[in-house]
């Protein structure tokens, strides 16, 4: 008897068993449905251009803009949204976009790899993508025909912000939402499209979304901002971004949320990498924003360019003679954080239009 009442308990644990595990993996699918409920349909069109921008005073350089523009625009969803994103190839070479970071569950043929997911899109054709916006966080799109030349020097990439069904403790908090693409440009190779991304190239002008100091623009806050800082490295170079004045969290690294967030004053960041930094505006001043490695604040070889800008307090005034940007036109939207408080969508910024390359 004793025997059967033991097999009976056995075979009813076990039962429930199966029945928690049922449960728990039905309310996982209600969860992630319930995420994907409110999701919508967005369509956008993207055109890749020749298109001259510059970097700083008379350095040009012949790139392939996605909408003229470089950053691209700002693509800013919700997570779960079903995208459309039509591609028009107005330029003489070959292009695709890799959307970075985007799992592309159940739709690899959309990843965007030349003549593995996908063929190329030939000069003049069109290509349509379809995926779902997943998973959230910071993710960016380029192109991944020849990336050492389209991404690294000719500036095909943009932002992609996929926000989450629901933000976290850190998120709640953010009062202003700043993106910077780091990127890296060897001028030998400026006006020579088609050309470089080699070993040995010497890359000796550096970026903060597609600018130079002092063609950079200040970052201004106020004193109690809460800011995220959303850091790509766009280019084949290894980044350090230090900001004085202030210790931020290390929140994110490639969209991902840390279990464990990292207090720091300078994060390094290798090609391809995200950072979303957090930091407290309570320390007000004049603080300047740069590169660690001292070759990317040059301009050409020249001291005092590249990788540097200056966080701006409302509470301090400009009027200092001495102060370099002290009558500098402030363009808004520099970093996008305008744009980025705005309904979804797609964001062009004139700040960021190159010209027409000639034919």
């Amino acid at each position: 008897m004793d025997f059967q009442r033991t097999q009976w308990f056995k075979s009813a644990i076990y039962t429930w068993q199966k029945l928690l595990l049922f449960l728990f993996a039905l309310l996982l699918y209600f969860k992630g449905f319930s995420e994907t409920l409110h999701s919508e349909s967005r369509t956008f069109e993207l055109t890749i251009e020749d298109t001259i921008i510059t970097l700083v005073k008379d350095q040009k350089f012949h790139t392939f803009a996605f909408n003229g523009q470089v950053p691209g625009p700002l693509i800013h969803v919700k997570y779960g949204d079903d995208l459309t994103i039509k591609v028009t190839n107005l330029t003489t070479l070959p292009h695709t976009i890799h959307w970075h970071g985007i799992l592309q569950t159940g739709t690899w043929q959309m990843d965007g790899v030349p003549n593995t997911t996908q063929p190329e899109i030939k000069p003049g054709d069109t290509f349509t993508y379809h995926f779902k916006a997943l998973p959230a966080g910071t993710y960016w799109y380029h192109c991944h025909v020849n990336v050492n030349e389209h991404v690294s020097m000719r500036g095909m990439w943009g932002p992609l912000i996929v926000d989450p069904p629901k933000p976290n403790q850190l998120e709640k908090k953010v009062t202003k939402d700043f993106i910077l693409m780091l990127s890296s440009w060897p001028s030998h190779w400026a006006r020579k499209p088609g050309y470089g991304g080699i070993p040995g190239d010497v890359e000796d002008y550096f970026t903060i979304n597609g600018k130079s100091y002092p063609e950079t623009q200040p970052i201004r806050v106020k004193k109690g901002d809460f800011i995220r800082f959303r850091i790509f490295a766009t280019s084949d170079t290894v980044h350090s971004l230090h900001i004085h004045g202030h210790v931020f969290l290390i929140g994110c690294k490639d969209g991902h949320f840390l279990p464990n967030p990292i207090e720091a004053d300078t994060v390094l960041i290798s090609p391809g990498e995200r950072y979303d930094l957090f930091m407290y505006a309570d320390n007000p001043g004049r603080w300047m924003v740069h590169d660690h490695v001292d070759v990317h604040t040059t301009n050409g070889g020249n001291p005092m360019g590249g990788i540097m800008t200056v966080i701006e307090y409302d509470e301090v005034e400009k009027t200092d003679s001495w102060y370099e940007w002290k009558d500098k036109k402030f363009i808004p939207d520099f970093f996008y954080e305008e744009s980025i408080k705005k309904p979804y969508g797609l964001f062009i910024n004139p700040a960021f239009k190159g010209e027409p390359a000639p034919q």
